[in-house]
């Protein structure tokens, strides 16, 4: 059975995408088949921090909402890229991309998709390519592939900065899981200051919106660098921000 994972923000630029391809890593380090799906068809971007180049991909999720090509068709295994020097026993990471094609984007504004499709791709994604974990990087706010995406998972992890308006959104979206009766319920605090002290602001927020924190995630210069051209967990797995990203996967685990 399939591990559901999505990764939410009620905004953009939380870094959930980051946050979702360094889980994928970790957990692929640990012999485990992870499938990774962009459901921000109006802005994907994932795909650039595993060094994929998406107008080369020969389909894509909007090929599949199409009908141009089956779910499976549109993965592209970038195992080998994320592990250059191999990949742990058994350990695989499948990519399946939106499109950045501006036709293809201006497509899902002007004519939406059928969400159905979506749910029926997914399970079919695993069940094909025999995933341990899917990872869904959804779109920012709520709609309804976000409501979708929340509905079928095992692990919500909601991700935050300690941002008044950040908040805000996500006392809504925890709202909406909860009544969607998703398993496990995640939040993750990213971009903290070095100078806050994490245990505090931990406890602050799992008080407030009355859900476990899984981690606080600090504002990390090293990320700046790369610049989305890498993961971190590769390439400097002692770094803070891969330390505390550890127990996330930890957790998503158990």
């Amino acid at each position: 059975m399939t591990h559901i994972v999505s990764t939410h923000s009620y905004r953009g630029g939380t870094g959930k995408s980051t946050i979702t391809a360094n889980i994928a890593y970790l957990l692929a380090l640990q012999g485990l088949r992870v499938g990774v799906v962009d459901t921000d068809i109006l802005s994907p971007g994932i795909h650039v921090l595993f060094g994929l180049d998406a107008d080369s991909a020969r389909f894509t999720l909007n090929d599949y909402l199409w009908g141009r090509c089956a779910i499976e068709e549109a993965a592209i295994d970038v195992t080998d890229s994320a592990f250059p020097d191999g990949a742990p026993d058994g350990g695989s990471i499948h990519l399946l991309p939106s499109s950045m094609q501006a036709g293809e984007i201006a497509r899902v504004l002007k004519e939406g998709f059928e969400v159905d499709l979506l749910n029926e791709g997914f399970h079919a994604l695993c069940e094909r390519l025999a995933l341990d974990y899917l990872l869904i990087d959804t779109h920012p706010g709520v709609n309804e592939e976000t409501l979708l995406s929340i509905a079928i998972s095992d692990t919500l992890l909601l991700v935050l900065r300690p941002d008044h308006q950040d908040y805000q959104g996500t006392a809504v979206t925890l709202e909406l899981a909860r009544r969607l009766d998703v398993p496990q319920l995640l939040l993750v605090v990213n971009k903290a200051l070095k100078a806050f002290d994490t245990r505090q602001l931990a406890d602050q927020i799992c008080t407030a919106f009355r859900s476990p924190v899984a981690a606080v995630l600090p504002l990390n210069e090293d990320l700046v660098r790369l610049g989305s051209s890498g993961i971190l967990s590769a390439l400097a797995p002692e770094s803070d921000y891969v330390v505390a990203l550890r127990p996330v996967v930890d957790l998503v685990r158990n």
